[in-house]
């Protein structure tokens, strides 16, 4: 077990989820009231799910070598695949969320709008919690892929032990020094945890809680 890059992934996936689950929902609520342009937005807010790897982060590369957007260099560091795994996540952190908005009845936010509630007020006691299942779907997706990203990683912060070198590049390392036991069981680390993701997402956040009253009775 590599535990540098154990702990580093882990590092990686927090700071992503910490980062990107705020920026999701408010952009998974901003959609409900986006017009005729929403259909464009989320497009490019998708695009990371079909972009190859090597075109995501060539792109990033480019944008983020030199000075960057922050005026110093920031490939081949901690903050520049933070950035990648930010921008690669985008559609796990948004889509989960902006489906439970979309699956609140509208009649609900009629009723509390003529209650005299604010919109702050409807957002923080009453949409927040009614999509609470996409929000934490969202978040064991992101935390998830997170661990599993390698292609866009590998382009824009190498494999740099303790600074860059994350789970997924580390068995791309043990595999090409033919180590298959450390990559083998960094392997199966990553399968489980991503299997608990997928269970979790699909199996307790994915059910109507009607549906598993009904099936119980």
């Amino acid at each position: 077990m590599d535990m540098d890059a154990i702990l580093l992934s882990l590092k990686l996936a927090l700071w992503t989820l910490v980062l990107i689950l705020p920026f999701g929902v408010w952009v998974a609520h901003s959609l409900q009231k986006a017009g005729k342009g929403k259909s464009w937005i989320e497009a490019g807010l998708a695009l990371p799910l079909v972009l190859p790897p090597t075109v995501l982060g060539y792109y990033l590369l480019v944008g983020l070598g030199g000075k960057s957007f922050l005026g110093v260099p920031l490939v081949f560091s901690f903050t520049g695949i933070l950035i990648a795994s930010l921008i690669v996540n985008l559609p796990f952190a948004i889509q989960p969320i902006q489906r439970a908005f979309e699956a609140i009845n509208p009649e609900i936010i009629e009723a509390a709008q003529v209650s005299g509630l604010s919109n702050w007020q409807i957002f923080r006691l009453i949409e927040l919690p009614l999509a609470w299942r996409g929000i934490t779907s969202a978040a064991v997706l992101t935390f998830a892929h997170t661990l599993g990203e390698f292609g866009v990683v590998l382009m824009v912060g190498g494999a740099i032990p303790g600074e860059t070198k994350t789970v997924s590049i580390a068995i791309y390392d043990k595999v090409q020094s033919f180590d298959t036991a450390g990559a083998g069981a960094l392997a199966l680390l990553l399968l489980g945890i991503s299997l608990i993701a997928i269970a979790v997402s699909y199996g307790v956040f994915g059910q109507n809680p009607s549906r598993r009253k009904g099936w119980r009775a």
